[in-house]
């Protein structure tokens, strides 16, 4: 499979209802979905909670996004990182988008050095 040519880059102004968007409709279909994944996304960022808002884009479209926000170990342990959502396109779904979205958020969470995810 040829990977797809996607940009990934941080959210901006700009993408907010276009990952409200992708994310109902990369979740609608699950059967393990609980239907309010962009509601919790929309939240993390009103509240200042979103560490990392990742975004691909395929011909200037977004296609694909994954979030990152501090969690409390059971520990109690500092430095983790809840991983999600993380959304693709219906149509681009096992095509490397979500792969790509985690390679670069686990990226992030070295340079930073995290404890974990």
């Amino acid at each position: 499979m040829t990977p797809l040519p996607i940009r990934i880059r941080t959210e901006d102004e700009r993408d907010p209802p276009a990952i409200h968007d992708l994310t109902r409709r990369a979740f609608a279909p699950k059967a393990f979905a609980s239907g309010d994944e962009q509601d919790l996304i929309d939240a993390l960022r009103r509240l200042g909670a979103l560490s990392l808002s990742l975004v691909a884009e395929l011909e200037g479209r977004v296609v694909g996004h994954v979030a990152l926000s501090p969690v409390t170990h059971e520990s109690g342990a500092e430095g983790w990182f809840g991983l999600g959502p993380i959304s693709a396109e219906p149509a681009l779904q096992r095509q490397g988008v979500g792969g790509a979205l985690i390679a670069e958020a686990k990226s992030w969470l070295a340079a930073r050095g995290a404890a974990g995810c």
